[in-house]
């Protein structure tokens, strides 16, 4: 059995001396969320630094989230060793180290080499996540974890609301000028113009670079508690004693599904609304705004699960909803063009704010002993982030090859959030009550 040292009971966390451990893992919840939907402006940015179809830079998103899936099983083997809080500081070093990538990504102008640097940084986000989220969910009854995520969410989202803004004004000033300018260049011309565009990314990931190293240096010097699940590995409830395997708790697996899906669509939302608006013929200065616009429907959404999970309603009836929100949005963005479609587009952040605070509590609810592998395989689903925005991105390239005009391949591509959503729908309506089978 794994012994990942984060996982155990409420009661076995003593009070830290100092900064509460909530307040600790809501500034790593910022990090996530500042780091994470960077991307959404690197998609548009790399695609035209680098010369990228759609499909190639969707593999931004790819090759982040990929690590989530690669590196899941690694990481908590990772926290075994080092503990909690050392952990996290070698989950924050190694976000440093992919951040210091881009810098020879940047001069080269080597996409590979940015991938690498993504990748580096999903690793690191990684061990981050593989010991935050549980953590936040056992700080109280499993019936509120919803909640207590939501407020965590906040922290993430306010990040990712800020980050597209300071990052798209910084590296894609002027990047309608320059889109019109490539197109009459000679091949000279065009090099230097490239070049100087991907050298803007440099100044703002050595900024980031300096923070997660100070970050990671304030983590292992902090008052953070230590975590230890070895009583807890060793206790098995009534409801687990006929279970000798984390498959046999189909709500789990189908919690990863749904979890997977989810990350994609998501992903989709936030990560692929400003491509989307340049294709519907919306200038980039408008554009870039548009994934905070999307953040800011999910914060909002986060403030609906503070205030009413579980006072008002259950997590159950929260995915509920929320899967029914993404159904309809999904269809007016598909049905819909410019302006009116992106704002669907953006409106799905509503849909998808309390599925990840929903999902998680439902999916390791009952697991006993085995909710740390259970963790770590909710966490490999975080993958679907990758999955799902590159099938986008290769739709849309398939359609337009077929003839199709740019704009409407774009939203045409859309219908992949169809049947994910209706796989979350099934997750809140049955999936969650599947009951274990016995050995």
């Amino acid at each position: 059995m794994n012994k990942t040292p984060l996982l155990a009971t409420a009661e076995s966390i003593q009070p830290a001396k100092g900064i509460s451990p909530i307040y600790i893992i809501g500034a790593l919840f910022f990090v996530f969320g500042f780091v994470t939907w960077l991307n959404s402006v690197l998609i548009l940015y790399l695609k035209i630094a680098c010369q990228l179809n759609n499909f190639e830079s969707y593999l931004v998103v790819f090759a982040f989230y990929i690590a989530y899936l690669v590196m899941g099983v690694p990481a908590s083997r990772v926290l075994a060793k080092t503990g909690f809080k050392n952990g996290m500081a070698v989950g924050l070093l190694i976000m440093a180290v992919g951040a210091l990538i881009f810098i020879p990504a940047a001069l080269t102008r080597m996409y590979p080499l940015f991938l690498t640097g993504l990748f580096v940084l999903g690793t690191g986000l990684t061990i981050l996540q593989t010991a935050s989220n549980p953590y936040i969910t056992i700080l109280g009854p499993i019936e509120s974890a919803a909640k207590r995520i939501s407020i965590m969410g906040i922290f993430n989202k306010i990040a990712g609301a800020i980050a597209p803004i300071i990052l798209g004004a910084l590296i894609l000033t002027d990047a309608d000028g320059i889109k019109a300018r490539l197109l009459t260049m000679t091949t000279a011309q065009k090099e230097i113009e490239l070049n100087m565009l991907s050298h803007r990314v440099i100044l703002p990931y050595v900024v980031i670079l300096i923070v997660l190293v100070l970050l990671a240096v304030s983590v292992y010097y902090s008052s953070l508690p230590e975590v230890d699940a070895k009583e807890d590995e060793d206790t098995v409830t009534p409801a687990e004693s006929q279970q000798t395997s984390i498959f046999q708790f189909p709500h789990l697996l189908v919690g990863v599904l749904a979890l997977f899906v989810y990350v994609g669509v998501e992903v989709m939302a936030g990560d692929s609304v400003i491509s989307y608006a340049s294709s519907q013929g919306i200038p980039l200065t408008v554009a870039k705004y548009f994934t905070t616009c999307t953040l800011f429907c999910m914060i909002a959404g986060y403030i609906v699960g503070i205030i009413c999970i579980p006072k008002y309603f259950t997590q159950e009836k929260a995915l509920k909803v929320s899967a029914f929100i993404g159904i309809v949005c999904s269809f007016g963005a598909i049905f819909t063009s410019g302006y009116a479609s992106v704002l669907f587009v953006s409106l799905l952040g509503i849909a998808n704010a309390l599925m990840w605070p929903a999902l998680w509590p439902l999916a390791i609810n009952g697991l006993g002993k085995f909710t740390k592998i259970g963790s770590s395989l909710l966490i490999m689903g975080i993958a679907g982030g990758a999955v799902i925005p590159l099938l986008y991105g290769f739709i849309v390239d398939r359609l337009v090859t077929a003839g199709h005009i740019k704009s409407i391949a774009a939203t045409e591509g859309y219908w992949i959030l169809v049947p994910c959503y209706l796989v979350i729908a099934y997750y809140a309506i049955a999936g969650h009550k599947l009951k274990p089978k016995n050995s």
